[in-house]
């Protein structure tokens, strides 16, 4: 049996805000544009963590992630292939998460406050589609970010 932290299929980019780097894990299926997000959000500033893979474990009630070795530092664009990142970070806490939609899928228009539990921490949940312009603008705001 291994001790290595589990391995979620999802994204995670941070960006330092007041002194701390604040997290965001982007959750969705494959194709729906969960890498595509993490590009834009990295040219709007954002670091890039893990791509499509990121281990996760808690200290002191406090949910963390990064890539796995072997994906450390690279980003795969459908249709382009894999690629490095412009920015990394080898981890981060996570303080935030996204479910990623597909065009057309249905969403509240006022929902009501949701969390995600990863491994016992209640992240403050939140669904964006992936690929709107949008977007970025919509999780800088739900990141408390200008």
């Amino acid at each position: 049996m291994s001790d290595a932290p589990p391995i979620l299929h999802a994204t995670l980019v941070t960006r330092l805000r007041a002194g701390d780097w604040r997290g965001v894990l982007l959750r969705g299926p494959s194709g729906v544009g969960k890498s595509d997000l993490a590009l834009r959000l990295i040219a709007d500033g954002w670091w890039l963590v893990a791509d499509d893979r990121v281990r996760v474990w808690t200290d002191r009630g406090q949910l963390f992630g990064r890539a796995p070795a072997a994906l450390s530092g690279l980003i795969e664009l459908r249709g382009q292939g894999v690629l490095c990142a412009d920015r990394e970070r080898a981890w981060s806490a996570i303080h935030l998460c996204i479910d990623c939609l597909a065009p057309g899928a249905p969403l509240d228009r006022v929902p009501e406050p949701q969390t995600a539990g990863v491994l016992g921490v209640a992240l403050p949940l939140a669904r964006v589609t992936a690929c709107e312009a949008s977007a970025v603008a919509r999780i800088n705001r739900l990141a408390g970010l200008p």
